[in-house]
């Protein structure tokens, strides 16, 4: 027994947005038992845009029941039967939501056409209501109005019926089915697809642009989890109405996809993304030797993979640590570029190199090049921190020996370092000791 619905609302999402006009066309499986059509008054202003394309207007609602009035009608046309719509989870999540606010638990199946029409007539480009029912040709009239889209609803279920629809109906139904609680313009095989590895998720929007970059431990269960929930703030319900694709990239452990994760958020600066977008200067000591023989120690802002001594996302840090060497050291203010007034008296650049050199080894002894490495069936997940600073990551095979740092280069590959990935890396250190291997 079902029961075919179709809401036309003031908005996208149930929090601030009330129901105008519903329609429920009861079905048997075979035909059209009965219906219920009627007005609501949402409570709330409706906005001209939405008045233009329902044609329901403030003054349409004015003398209409608010949904209290009409709640208990509802609610018993639908306790006891399947909720079918086309898009099934916008009714349904709507509903939901005013139902709850009056004291109604709607807890019952769902079924979309929407996503039964893609497998009952593969091949076409589009499967909203009105291209569907264009292509099908099935009668469509009060388009954009909740009895006209409710009864053109039950017209295509009933004709996914007729091509072996109620196989279908049993395949949504049945208990670990999770392709009812997808977005609405993700279609199930790129879920399907997805492994369970540790890695990294990207979910696309309509034009292929990534919108978010996730990380997982196990890919297909983290991105399943965005789709669960009875969330009904507007901005999940519009990011989950922009996910049109999901890709991915596998990692060896959940440690290199929280690096990646790092890399790609910065690398796509994905809308949804909120954590890690915030753009953090990166800030080095760099060593050069000028026209007159003398190395110098300085402090510059660094472009990605720009080596350098030392790395930090704050001047003030890097500052602080060139003026401890210089004191320790003995080295010249104006040579680090900390003082603008020349030194009345330099000694001679071998002598002052020494000093540098000392000063150099003392802060390499601080920033340490090691390894951390952690065991998986295909080989060996190694990061490489090169002196203090995230260099890159890869997975080495069982039998792999090598024997210097560039060997093992050879077989990773490099990623940009930013403050945040340090920051991981640091906390891994104080938590795997035992999986690190200096260098």
């Amino acid at each position: 027994m079902y029961a075919i619905v179709d809401i036309e609302t003031t908005g996208s999402f149930p929090a601030s947005n009330g129901i105008t006009e519903i329609a429920i066309v009861l079905h048997n499986g075979i035909e059209v038992e009965g219906s219920y059509t009627t007005l609501i008054n949402p409570g709330v202003p409706i906005p001209q845009f939405v008045s233009q394309l329902t044609g329901i207007y403030n003054y349409t609602v004015a003398d209409a029941p608010p949904f209290t009035q009409v709640a208990d009608k509802i609610y018993n046309l639908l306790r006891n039967r399947i909720f079918v719509a086309h898009n099934v989870n916008f009714d349904y999540t709507f509903l939901r939501h005013h139902l709850e606010a009056v004291g109604y638990n709607l807890a019952v199946k769902k079924i979309c056409t929407l996503r039964m029409a893609r497998q009952a007539f593969p091949g076409h480009k589009k499967y909203g209501l009105e291209s569907i029912t264009q292509v099908l040709q099935i009668p469509h009239q009060n388009k954009h109005r909740a009895g006209g889209d409710a009864m053109a609803t039950a017209i295509l279920f009933q004709k996914c019926f007729e091509v072996g629809g109620e196989a279908l109906v049993k395949e949504m139904l049945k208990k670990g089915n999770q392709e009812y609680i997808l977005p609405p313009n993700l279609d199930k095989s790129y879920v399907k697809q997805l492994p369970q590895q540790p890695g990294v998720y990207y979910f696309h929007n309509a034009q292929g642009k990534i919108i978010y970059v996730g990380k997982a431990k196990q890919i297909k269960q983290r991105v399943v989890s965005h789709f669960t929930g009875h969330d009904i703030g507007k901005k999940r319900q519009q990011f989950l109405r922009e996910i049109h694709a999901v890709s991915y990239t596998t990692t060896p452990t959940e440690l290199t996809a929280l690096l990646l994760e790092s890399v790609e958020i910065r690398k796509h600066w994905p809308a949804y993304n909120v954590s890690q977008k915030v753009r953090a200067s990166n800030y080095g000591i760099c060593l050069y030797t000028d026209s007159a023989g003398y190395l110098r120690l300085v402090i510059d802002k660094l472009q990605k993979t720009q080596p350098s001594l030392y790395r930090t996302a704050y001047l003030v840090d890097a500052h602080r640590l060139l003026w401890r060497l210089v004191h320790h050291f003995e080295l010249d203010p104006y040579l680090c570029c900390l003082s603008k007034v020349p030194s009345a008296l330099l000694e001679p650049h071998e002598l002052y190199n020494e000093k540098v050199l000392a000063a150099v080894a003392s802060l390499q002894a601080q920033q340490p090049t090691y390894l951390l490495q952690e065991a998986t069936e295909e080989g060996t997940s190694c990061v490489l921190v090169e002196k203090g600073s995230f260099y890159g990551f890869g997975l080495l095979p069982n039998n792999f020996k090598w024997r210097t740092v560039s060997d093992i280069k050879r077989k990773i590959k490099q990623y940009p370092v930013n403050e945040h990935i340090n920051a991981m890396i640091r906390s891994f250190e104080e938590r795997y000791a035992g999986k690190m291997t200096y260098l």
